[in-house]
């Protein structure tokens, strides 16, 4: 186990020194992850949340397995850690572990932007303000979606549409994107049917899920995806090895979009995680499905569960992220909590000790956004 440290709660953490646009981390530094400014050697973990320089212009962030990246108000584009596979979008002018973040080209049009959980096959998919997509990284399976499987360093734009959204989420070597129109879109990997078309055809170029132009979510972990509908239904589909896809079965792999049970009321928040998703329903209920190893679900137990369970009974719950075997959350009050693997302090209250069940982090953050990499967390206040 690392030699984890605390986070500071000075003058930046304590009441009233939270302001609005500070970015924060905390858990593992392996590759310089946490991007403040020093290596693994120095600040091996952190956790407690920590402030990553004192600027206060940051818009987004998004931790992955071994980088992380984030977008200012500016809409600039920013990426720190390892640089392997061209992960970090440079060029791949460094070949070193960068440990604060470094800004990618000069362009002030950048929206969203998403690293995947592989550590062999990393890659990050980003859209800009005028609606086009762009990915660099690793492309050994067309994850890129470039129509090539060649490594990329700099962001390479993904066809010449103008009418992606930011709403996607990246398995571990494939993606899966909502257009302005409502069609939902993916390609990459295909060996578990994770990209739901039907088949398991691996795809170097974005490929239309079905024919619907009703979906209003995604989100995607490993080999599997899960999917909302703006009816408010639930949908997965890839492997099934622990219940992950939430449909009362175990090995039962789907490689076409399946509903989850009958329920129209799964309009919330979604995140797919390593082997199991979480679910903020329409009225602010948290629910959970999935493996249960060290507490992942965040239901009390380390049981797995093939069907959603509700996590409590709370109804203040607004956003969730879940990734590896932990999750993190934020509630309505912009309190943030996490629960499951803490072998890092990646769940940032303070301890290196697994939780199955929520557990507050801090009392004076309010955190707008929030992103769980495998390893790290990084927050916006």
């Amino acid at each position: 186990m690392p030699n984890i440290k605390r986070g500071m709660m000075g003058a930046a953490g304590g009441a009233g020194g939270v302001t609005a646009g500070q970015l924060w981390a905390w858990g593992s530094n392996g590759d310089g992850r946490l991007g403040n400014g020093t290596s693994y050697a120095v600040t091996p973990a952190v956790s407690s949340p920590i402030q990553i320089g004192a600027l206060t212009d940051w818009a987004w962030a998004d931790g992955a397995i071994k980088s992380s990246a984030a977008i200012k108000t500016d809409a600039t584009l920013w990426t720190w850690g390892s640089p392997t596979n061209g992960q970090l979008g440079n060029g791949g002018s460094i070949t070193v572990d960068m440990s604060s973040p470094i800004q990618i080209g000069a362009l002030t049009d950048w929206s969203k932007v998403k690293g995947n959980d592989g550590t062999h096959s990393p890659f990050k998919i980003a859209t800009k303000t005028d609606g086009t997509l762009w990915a660099w990284g690793d492309n050994r399976y067309g994850q890129l979606g470039d129509g090539t499987v060649v490594d990329r360093s700099s962001p390479v734009q993904i066809g010449a549409l103008t009418t992606w959204t930011g709403t996607f989420g990246l398995g571990l070597t494939a993606a899966l994107i909502i257009k302005a129109d409502g069609t939902l879109w993916t390609w990459g990997k295909n060996d578990s049917g994770q990209l739901g078309l039907g088949n398991t055809i691996y795809r170097s170029s974005p490929v239309q899920i079905g024919a619907l132009t009703s979906w209003a979510q995604c989100s995607a972990s490993y080999v599997w995806a899960a999917a909302i509908r703006t009816d408010g239904t639930l949908w997965t589909w890839g492997s099934d090895t622990a219940g992950e896809l939430g449909q009362n079965t175990v090995y039962v792999s789907r490689s076409s979009p399946t509903q989850v049970g009958a329920l129209t009321d799964w309009n919330g928040h979604l995140s797919a995680g390593r082997a199991g998703g979480h679910v903020v329903k329409s009225d602010g209920t948290l629910w959970g499905w999935g493996r249960g190893l060290r507490g992942r679900l965040g239901d009390g137990t380390t049981v797995n569960k093939s069907s959603p369970v509700q996590i409590g009974s709370l109804t203040d719950w607004s956003t969730v992220e879940s990734k590896d075997f932990r999750s993190t959350a934020i509630k309505t009050d912009g309190t943030i909590w996490a629960w499951g693997k803490n072998n890092n302090g990646q769940l940032g209250d303070g301890t290196a000790i697994n939780r199955s069940s929520p557990v507050q982090i801090g009392s004076a953050y309010a955190f707008t956004q929030v992103s769980t990499g495998s390893y790290h967390t990084l927050g916006i206040t």
